[in-house]
């Protein structure tokens, strides 16, 4: 079995390759050398999967670069495959989110942007057109930066629907649409907002990350600013899962590829203490879609002190499953066996913002 993982960094774009079931792995890069890579996608759906990366240059501006080759060689159209209509007055600063469609749009790609938008590629990848629904919803004039800026991490096609979508966003909240893209609801009924007056407004939510299993199209989990949930209604309303956390800060939220109840994150001491607690790094676990966890640690360091970014983790869709992490001082782990060992697959790479993986 072949898997390709994906890194993208604030430096580039490095490729680690596994033919051995992931025992070994060869590391190449950089790719798109002093360019931020804070979106990377591996698009599974054609018969040679195809790479995307949302690249930013300093001095070129930022545009998303395509592979069919396994990283060999990249197309980068001339002209902004990106771009925001000139009524809207701003410009694009990166893409955060590059995320293939349902099975059953094979040539559709989302690509979430900050500033907080939404586009729509029908060409595999190559151009984007702007959703202007979710432009136009009436929050938007009150979405304000994060931390990390004010932008789309996460987009979710659903599985069988094509018109429906759920994103979420710092600082906004989760979103959904049921008429592809036409209009859009707030969905964060449940989750607490520790930033603002109002515990639980309607929007204005630091959401760091949602996921979910297409199998279980209706069960979100995600992870927000000092706090960790589950919905079990497409995202209608959230309950806290974060008993058992040693704490309910920090960015990732993935779910295993092959077993729905199972998820994983990587808990941060705190929002002015971004490490893991007491230095150990940890990668959590759940089995049962987050009424306990465990934490997982065989081959991972002590003493640590560096955090794990919102895509900075993900598995591969093998069985057992491959969990991949890397973190803002540049070590990229994996683990072959669901998360209950771990090696060291790079180190002393640029800080790491994104992680994709899958067997090619």
């Amino acid at each position: 079995m072949s898997v390709l993982l994906a890194i993208g960094t604030r430096k580039g774009l490095w490729l680690a390759t596994s033919t051995d079931d992931r025992v070994t792995w060869e590391v190449t890069g950089p790719h798109h050398p002093m360019t931020e890579v804070y979106a990377v996608g591996i698009d599974t759906r054609r018969a040679t999967p195809r790479l995307l990366a949302g690249v930013t240059s300093e001095h070129y501006g930022p545009s998303v670069a395509t592979s069919d080759d396994l990283g060999a060689t990249w197309a980068e159209p001339d002209h902004a495959p990106i771009a925001f209509p000139a009524d809207t007055g701003e410009s694009l600063a990166r893409a955060w989110q590059l995320v293939p469609g349902p099975a059953s749009e094979p040539d559709v790609v989302y690509a979430g942007t900050e500033p907080s938008a939404l586009f729509r590629s029908t060409d595999g990848g190559r151009t984007y057109e702007f959703v202007r629904g979710l432009w136009d919803h009436p929050h938007r004039e009150h979405w304000t930066p994060g931390g990390g800026g004010k932008a789309i991490h996460t987009v979710l096609p659903h599985p069988t629907d094509p018109r429906r979508v759920t994103v979420a966003m710092s600082t906004g909240g989760v979103y959904r649409t049921e008429d592809g893209g036409e209009s859009w609801e707030a969905s964060n009924t449940g989750i607490k907002a520790v930033h603002v007056p109002d515990p639980y407004p309607e929007y204005g939510h630091c959401v760091h990350k949602v996921a979910r299993h297409p199998a279980e199209p209706d069960r979100l989990f995600a992870q927000v600013h000092h706090g960790v949930y589950r919905s079990d209604d497409a995202g209608a309303t959230w309950q806290s899962i974060a008993d058992g956390l040693p704490s309910d800060f920090g960015f990732p939220m993935v779910v295993h590829p092959n077993r729905p109840e199972v998820i994983y994150t990587f808990p941060l001491a705190a929002d002015a203490m971004r490490f893991p607690p007491e230095g150990h790094c940890r990668v959590y676990r759940s089995e049962d879609a987050g009424k306990s966890w465990e934490a997982l640690g065989p081959g991972l360091p002590d003493g640590y002190w560096a955090g794990v970014m919102r895509d900075a983790m993900c598995t591969d869709d093998a069985d057992p499953a491959g969990v991949y992490f890397g973190s803002r001082t540049g070590d990229v782990y994996a683990s072959r066996d669901d998360g209950d060992s771990w090696q060291l697959v790079a180190a002393h790479l640029p800080d790491v913002l994104s992680v994709r993986a899958a067997r090619v």
